[in-house]
């Protein structure tokens, strides 16, 4: 089956057709390093780290370059506001946004560019829209002309007229045309700046995307370029036209944007409370995998409320899988336990070709979820009815599923779960010795016994299971 996937430039669902296949080349937009990262840039670290592996998944060669912007006016107001200089508030958040990534879980993408690090690039590419009649100088400022490029506006379906309604010139611009935007900002007093055939000035914001997205990509048509809806425009707009008017080509094939998160249904706020970081999230629940399973509840192009009850119910969910690969790892290394069952794999076949098959239909996530437990509860009849090794299969291609989603279960269960190695503690052994007690009392119909040591368990946190394959046991 073909990948479709819907793109925000033409409005519809289109099948995805890479420019050079196998090789894929997508470009997101990062942080701006200025202060701690939230749960709105979790979600879309993890989104994007998702359609990469999928993609991995279905054969194609991916590289994934998301920029960090280490320059802009938001870092040197904080500086000014933290008394510190903006490189060193750069850096302390850029550390940040790394550990971030680790407590996520989440892979760095193959390059991470910084905007301080590409200005000659930058300069170079600004040069080229001056000489191409896209630019002008002003005052030690470049800005570029939006009306010479004819296809601006095509990516948020906004004319020029519509622009035109909220369009204004700041005091201290010297922009010909309210809708331009600027490309270099000549620096100000106490400001960082580096040197430019225009004077001392740094870039603006939106042509480091344009710029570092080909130069690490190396190509001048992105397949696909990636972002939250709140950058369509004008971030994503400015981009297109840099790229395109300096190119002559199409930027970018497909663009991709995930919807906004918001808490407990109010727009994220530090002045009022209602603002989650990653750090407050990971310190008061401890798992990412929880929050990853929360953001495969929606569909990645759709808003997203962060409640305390969805979270819950993630964790609840999180708790049945590792329930389920716990009893498969109880069961899988015991002979006297195997049991030849004849029970219908077709089944399992099916399910497997509808998650791929939600995947395909534009990265439809939660769906794909949805026929993962629907392995899960085709997994737990099989130990119900005895047949451990299909138990065992199902528990491996939920692994393979999960990964896809970067959530590693194997490693969550090691602890939680009996360990059927020879290593195993002592109360391990304490349980089984009462299962065996208790089977026997079962055996010799001493069922008063039986339940005295099931209710001794349960006192110790202990559930039994009783399954036509013997008894197993969890913890609560």
């Amino acid at each position: 089956m073909a990948i479709h996937i819907y793109n925000s430039l033409t409005k519809k669902k289109e099948e995805f057709l890479a420019l050079n296949p196998p090789q894929v080349n997508i470009y997101t937009c990062g942080v701006t390093v200025y202060d701690e990262c939230h749960l709105g840039h979790a979600r879309s670290l993890y989104i994007f780290e998702v359609i990469r592996r999928y993609l991995q998944n279905r054969g194609f060669n991916v590289k994934f370059v998301r920029n960090i912007t280490d320059i802009d006016d938001k870092i040197i107001n904080r500086a000014r506001a933290l008394n510190s200089g903006w490189d060193s508030v750069a850096k302390k958040y850029t550390d940040s946004y790394y550990q971030d990534l680790k407590s996520l879980g989440l892979a760095a993408a193959d390059y991470e560019p910084k905007a301080t690090e590409n200005i000659t690039e930058m300069i170079k590419h600004i040069e080229g829209l001056i000489k191409g009649g896209f630019a002008y100088e002003s005052g030690g400022d470049v800005y570029f002309a939006v009306r010479k490029f004819q296809g601006y506006g095509k990516l948020s379906g906004q004319s020029v007229d519509q622009m035109m309604a909220g369009a204004r010139v700041e005091p201290g611009e010297n922009k010909k045309d309210a809708l331009d935007f600027a490309l270099w900002k000549r620096s100000k007093e106490g400001e960082p700046s580096w040197d430019s055939p225009w004077g001392k000035g740094r870039p603006g914001w939106h042509i480091e995307c344009s710029t570092m997205s080909m130069k690490f990509l190396g190509t001048q048509t992105l397949d696909i370029h990636a972002g939250g809806r709140d950058l369509i425009f004008p971030h994503h707009e400015n981009e297109i036209a840099q790229a395109e008017a300096l190119t002559g080509k199409p930027f970018a094939r497909y663009w991709i944007h995930h919807g906004l998160l918001t808490i407990n249904g109010q727009k994220m706020a530090k002045s009022s409370g209602n603002f989650v970081t990653i750090k407050d999230f990971i310190a008061s629940n401890g798992r990412a995998d929880i929050l990853k399973l929360f953001f495969l509840s929606a569909h990645y192009s759709h808003p997203i409320d962060y409640t305390q009850e969805k979270i819950a119910a993630a964790e609840k969910q999180l708790k049945n899988i590792e329930n389920f690969f716990g009893r498969v790892e109880q069961l899988k290394d015991k002979e006297r336990l195997i049991h030849k069952s004849k029970v219908n794999m077709g089944q399992v076949k099916e399910i497997e070709n509808q998650f791929i098959a939600s995947m395909d239909d534009d990265f439809n996530m939660p769906q794909a979820l949805g026929w993962i437990f629907e392995l899960l509860d085709k997994g737990n009849q099989f130990i119900a009815q005895g047949a451990i090794a299909e138990s065992v299969s199902i528990r491996n291609k939920i692994q393979g599923c999960f990964k896809i989603f970067d959530i590693e279960l194997k490693k969550k269960i090691e602890s939680s779960f009996l360990e059927t190695a020879a290593g195993r503690d002592a109360a391990s052994v304490e349980i089984d010795k009462k299962i065996i007690e208790r089977n026997e009392a079962r055996s010799s119909k001493n069922f008063l016994r039986a339940d005295e040591i099931r209710k001794e368990l349960e006192e110790q946190g202990i559930i039994l299971e009783d399954t036509t394959s013997g008894t197993i046991w969890r913890r609560k």
